[in-house]
């Protein structure tokens, strides 16, 4: 019965690449926890230094950072935070479109745009794309450590210093929950002034400290913004094997549904010749 094998043969590769994503599932789903509890520690330390930051700065109201100073917009430079692999639904993709759309309104706008690029997704997205990358980091793996990312976020703070970049912003996935996560296009430069009721809190405050506060605000501010990249890194993590976790399950239910209905369609072709079969036996004893 060459329909019959030709369907068993598709089930059982159909139960191969189901192991697979079953595989894939659990190791998502362990690396998953790991990531949530990295990017779970990360967030006192980014949420402790902007509040060090915000003390000084109203302690010392005579110095202005440049990272502070808003400025006409004539060049803006976006961070933008994917993975490096795929099989993870449509993770990269309503990011990418989400960084697409703001940039552009950039250019709609007859501003110019500089990419850095974390992760092979958004580079190769965006080397497609035509986009002028300046700076380009890949392969981090599932620890990913700030000294990796210093060099590239240096080139774009740098800019920004320079002048030639008057806005920054960090693109990447907001982990909600293992079922969610949502693109988020972050505002990181020139830093969002702070909200009424924290300047009246916090403007009393001050530290003892070495060296002046003028070094010191410079050296924390460069300090946060990278805090805040590697935190949209490891929020970017945790998204991505959530989503890798929920679409190897689905990949796996998906194949059980169709092995179901092949199994279904052999059980049926096996009848049909059985019954064809004995047909034939009985036609053939009343010819006789």
């Amino acid at each position: 019965m060459a329909v019959g094998k030709e369907i068993r043969k598709q089930i059982k590769s159909i139960q191969n690449t189901q192991k697979i994503t079953r595989a894939m599932e659990m190791v998502a789903a362990s690396k998953m926890r790991r990531a949530q509890e990295r990017m779970q520690a990360a967030r006192p330390y980014a949420f402790k230094i902007r509040n060090v930051i915000t003390h000084l700065h109203y302690a010392h109201p005579e110095y202005r950072h440049p990272f502070t100073i808003e400025r006409e917009t004539r060049r803006v430079g976006l961070i933008i935070v994917t993975s490096d692999r795929g099989l993870c639904g449509g993770l990269n993709t309503n990011l990418l479109r989400a960084a697409l759309v703001e940039m552009k309104g950039w250019h709609d706008r007859q501003i110019g745009i500089d990419v850095c690029t974390i992760g092979s997704k958004g580079f190769m997205f965006c080397k497609r794309l035509g986009a002028n990358i300046v700076s380009h980091v890949a392969h981090l793996g599932d620890t990913p450590r700030i000294e990796d990312l210093i060099g590239t976020v240096k080139i774009m703070l740098d800019a920004y210093s320079a002048g030639t970049l008057d806005r920054l912003y960090l693109v990447f996935n907001s982990f909600v929950n293992t079922m969610s996560q949502h693109p988020l296009v972050e505002q990181l430069l020139p830093l969002p002034a702070a909200s009424a009721d924290e300047a009246q809190l916090n403007h009393r405050w001050d530290y003892l400290y070495e060296p002046e506060a003028h070094d010191l605000i410079d050296d924390l501010l460069t300090r946060y913004i990278e805090a805040l990249v590697y935190h949209g890194v490891y929020e970017n993590l945790a998204s991505e094997q959530s989503a890798r976790m929920v679409a190897m399950k689905s990949a796996s239910d998906n194949a059980g549904t169709l092995i179901d209905e092949l199994k279904l369609k052999y059980n049926k072709a096996r009848q049909a010749a059985i019954t064809q079969e004995i047909a034939e036996i009985v036609g053939g004893a009343a010819a006789v």
